[in-house]
């Protein structure tokens, strides 16, 4: 038995009980926002609560440490969508203190991908094709710093609306602490 069977298991009963009814929502965000958090498991359930939402206020997309990397990437267009699509008018970068991408360096994850079968010759490969893996693999600073990085990217990005406000938190992983680092004017 995988875990795959377990969670099929539990969720053949989950419907069958109805036990999904508390989360029935729109797909409309209700509180008009959307939040770019961190993939970090400490904050599943805690960021929600220490920011008083519930199912169906908000849109939440969860990168490693929140960070928005690309002007054109998935993430930007998630945003967009949310914005043009789902009626968002505000955004919140929310990330958090003992982050995992603080001072994560590129040659690690390379050394841990090639002792998991990746050919080294693809790292050449992608090298010659313009792909720059130090850049992408490479955390930041401090969170704090991420959070800067990511509301500016969101906030210069030629297709936002101007009417649309980009705040920056940052968030206790333990506590549920919210510290405001920047506030759209």
């Amino acid at each position: 038995m995988t875990r795959l069977d377990d969670i099929l298991a539990f969720n053949k009963n989950f419907v069958a009980s109805r036990a999904y009814e508390p989360f029935v929502t729109t797909r409309y965000p209700d509180k008009k926002i959307v939040i770019i958090t961190c993939m970090d498991t400490r904050l599943t359930e805690l960021l929600p609560r220490a920011m008083n939402l519930k199912n169906g206020d908000a849109k939440y997309i969860k990168i490693a440490g929140a960070v928005v990397a690309a002007p054109f990437g998935s993430v930007m267009r998630s945003i967009l969508v949310a914005i043009y699509s789902l009626g968002v008018q505000e955004i919140y970068v929310v990330g958090h203190h003992d982050c995992g991408m603080t001072g994560m360096g590129h040659a690690e994850i390379i050394t841990k991908a090639k002792s998991a079968g990746i050919d080294p010759a693809i790292f050449s490969t992608l090298q010659h094709a313009g792909i720059d893996l130090q850049s992408w693999l490479t955390g930041f600073a401090s969170p704090a710093d991420g959070v800067h990085a990511s509301v500016h990217m969101i906030r210069n990005h030629p297709l936002l609306p101007n009417s649309i406000q980009v705040h920056g938190l940052l968030m206790h992983p333990s506590t549920g602490k919210l510290d405001l680092l920047e506030r759209s004017q």
